[in-house]
């Protein structure tokens, strides 16, 4: 349960927090709120503060019928934040929130230290190798079709059962292309109904025959916001009790907007 980050070690027997930073300006919740430097330096020392180990920065949205960005413009957007989050903060550990090979390249060049795909390689077939060269941390995300289509493909006999066979299998030619740190995520609200994404969380610590680190990110997302009928504003605590729940399954990183709650958490779960 370590992976290493620029030489550094991380141990995950104890969970730890990545805090969100979307540099996009549709993304579901914090969609264009971090669109200057000031504001991105803010928030990034604020969640390195309350104690976020990983930074994740991400550049396109992956939303439900979010619009194509280009890989281009992907990387114009990304390259510079993280050119500025480690001028200013030298320590912080990047990960880099993409699917597509060169941009995961073009971050790790420029000071990232993991690449987080939410496709595991689906959406570009030169991701693995591009990562087992990089010799980085890989989180191996499910889902189906892309964040055009995904909304239309939650069709499943048994998803959890379909999520497990697609993770033995990914996790399988990962390791043939000689990729050693690896972690999944469930991929929650990613081609799955909100019962869906329910009955995954409740089969939670299933995952754990897989062996590997689980990211868990359900901040704030729409199986919390749709159930309370409220709002992503609204949707902090119904983000802290699915977290708790996660936690006590097995999860090992929290992936959230929020990272002085996620902390709490951890430390509340960790006395149990």
């Amino acid at each position: 349960m370590t992976i290493n980050c620029l030489g550094k070690l991380i141990d995950l027997t104890s969970p730890k927090v990545m805090g969100i930073l979307n540099v996009t300006p549709n993304s579901f919740y914090d969609g264009g709120k971090h669109s200057d430097d000031k504001s991105v330096l803010c928030q990034v020392e604020k969640m390195l503060t309350e104690g976020a180990t990983f930074i994740d920065i991400g550049a396109y949205s992956s939303k439900p019928s979010a619009e194509f960005v280009s890989d281009d413009e992907e990387m114009e957007r990304l390259i510079p934040v993280i050119q500025l989050v480690l001028k200013h903060f030298p320590e912080t550990l990047i990960s880099v929130d993409t699917f597509r090979a060169k941009v995961a390249k073009a971050g790790i060049e420029n000071g990232a230290c993991i690449i987080n795909d939410i496709s595991a390689g689906s959406l570009d077939t030169t991701m693995m190798e591009t990562v087992a060269k990089l010799k980085v941390p890989y989180v191996m995300m499910h889902m189906k079709g892309n964040p055009q289509t995904m909304q239309s493909m939650a069709n499943y006999e048994n998803v959890t059962k379909e999520m497990l066979l697609y993770f033995s299998e990914k996790v399988a030619l990962a390791r043939s292309l000689g990729i050693s740190d690896l972690l999944i995520d469930p991929g929650f609200g990613f081609a799955k109904t909100k019962q869906q994404n329910f009955e995954v969380l409740n089969n939670l610590e299933l995952f754990q025959m897989l062996e590997l680190p689980i990211l868990v990110g359900v901040s704030r997302k729409s199986i919390i916001y749709k159930t309370l009928e409220t709002s992503a504003d609204a949707a902090l605590n119904g983000t802290t009790v699915l977290n708790t729940i996660a936690l006590q399954k097995g999860a090992k990183i929290l992936r959230v907007h929020d990272v002085k709650e996620a902390v709490e958490t951890i430390k509340l779960v960790s006395q149990l």
